[in-house]
């Protein structure tokens, strides 16, 4: 879906595919490109759009950029609401699911851990966005949920 508003929306076919929906899933998947979307790079008042969407996926030539999960420490006050709601923390951690400290095991997936009260990222590659084979999935649980907005979801 955050593929998706950022395309035209009009369902042109003029990509080959029935629906924007469907172009926005081959988008996510990088079986098309953004330049596939004529009405988006041809037409001035999609200009935004295009933009933006090529911060989230790459640029026009399909160059990937690089997932960064970053934590302002200035504004992190440490309350441990990212540890609690990461669905990879609660997968591996149970004590998390009832909003207690986590314990770490040694082959630990951990994402998020809260140390001298600073969040601190643990292991980028266990996160949902980064799943199996490549594909990426739309997880944005730590960013929404942290009340002081200290953690950010970017593409460099």
């Amino acid at each position: 879906m955050e593929l998706y508003k950022f395309l035209p929306q009009t369902n042109c076919k003029k990509c080959g595919k029935p629906t924007c929906m469907a172009f926005a899933l081959d988008l996510l998947k990088r079986k098309v490109k953004i330049k596939e979307c004529t009405p988006l790079v041809e037409e001035d008042k999609y200009k935004e759009k295009l933009e933006k969407l090529k911060e989230l996926v790459g640029d026009e030539e399909g160059e990937e950029k690089e997932l960064r999960i970053n934590v302002n420490e200035d504004d992190c006050d440490g309350c441990g609401i990212c540890v609690t709601v990461c669905p990879v923390n609660a997968r591996y951690c149970y004590s998390t699911l009832s909003g207690k400290a986590p314990e770490y095991p040694p082959d630990s997936h951990q994402l998020f851990v809260v140390k001298k009260g600073k969040c601190e990222l643990l292991a980028l590659e266990h996160c949902r966005r980064i799943a199996a084979e490549g594909r990426e999935r739309e997880c944005r649980v730590c960013e929404t949920y942290c009340p002081r907005e200290a953690i950010k979801i970017e593409y460099v």
